[in-house]
């Protein structure tokens, strides 16, 4: 309970955290900051890791840093983090597709049927779905997994996912960076950075609501 505990603060106040960390490392804050965006992005068991607040945090401190944090190689480490996890990701994905299609064949368990429709949503619907997971967090975790493992069309994914990750990291990275310093903002950065997790969560669960309305319609 107690690691639950400092985990979500750490999550909640990431801007003290990150501070710390410059402050002790300097410059291997950049491989820090690479290794939880690849992670958060890249392995389906660490979702949990935090992103968009992230992002913007460390804008926000490049934007006070006197240089010694500097946003344009933030914004490159961080968007080669994303982009490599993803990938990672997908063939995972792909990977692990090949084998329950092989398993499925000698398996009664394995719905061929779901497969398919699955991979004609991804053929069809792939590109927009990796755009718009990239700012949903679990979401942005599980799809490039998905995809691998519904046999998405590689070329396609990668061109959706590679604007995916630039849009996100170039948006809350240069968000925090112009407004991550104003006096109102770092006043309320821990509500800014909880309403930042909350409206990430919101289309989770609206589609959710949907789904229970439809249910129940149905």
């Amino acid at each position: 309970m107690e690691l639950i505990a400092q985990f979500i603060d750490i999550v909640l106040h990431v801007d003290k955290y990150l501070a710390v960390l410059l402050a002790e490392y300097g410059t291997w804050i950049y491989a820090i900051l690479f290794a939880i965006v690849f992670c958060e992005t890249g392995l389906v068991i660490t979702p949990f890791l935090p992103g968009d607040s992230l992002l913007f945090v460390a804008g926000a401190l490049a934007a006070t840093s006197g240089g010694s944090f500097d946003i344009s190689l933030l914004i490159a480490v961080l968007l080669t983090a994303a982009i490599l996890g993803d990938n990672t990701n997908y063939w995972i994905g792909r990977w692990a597709g090949k084998r329950i299609l092989a398993w499925g064949d000698t398996s009664r368990f394995f719905n061929r049927k779901a497969f398919d429709v699955t991979h004609a949503f991804y053929e069809k619907h792939g590109g927009k779905t990796m755009l718009v997971a990239r700012f949903m967090p679990f979401v942005r975790t599980f799809a490039p997994f998905v995809a691998g493992v519904a046999e998405m069309t590689y070329v396609r994914y990668f061109l959706f996912d590679l604007a995916g990750a630039v849009l996100w990291v170039f948006s809350l990275c240069l968000a925090g960076y112009w407004f991550g310093n104003l006096p109102w903002v770092r006043t309320n950065l821990s509500f800014i950075v909880f309403g930042t997790i909350a409206l990430s969560l919101l289309p989770l669960a609206l589609a959710w609501l949907r789904h229970r309305l439809a249910a129940k319609a149905g």
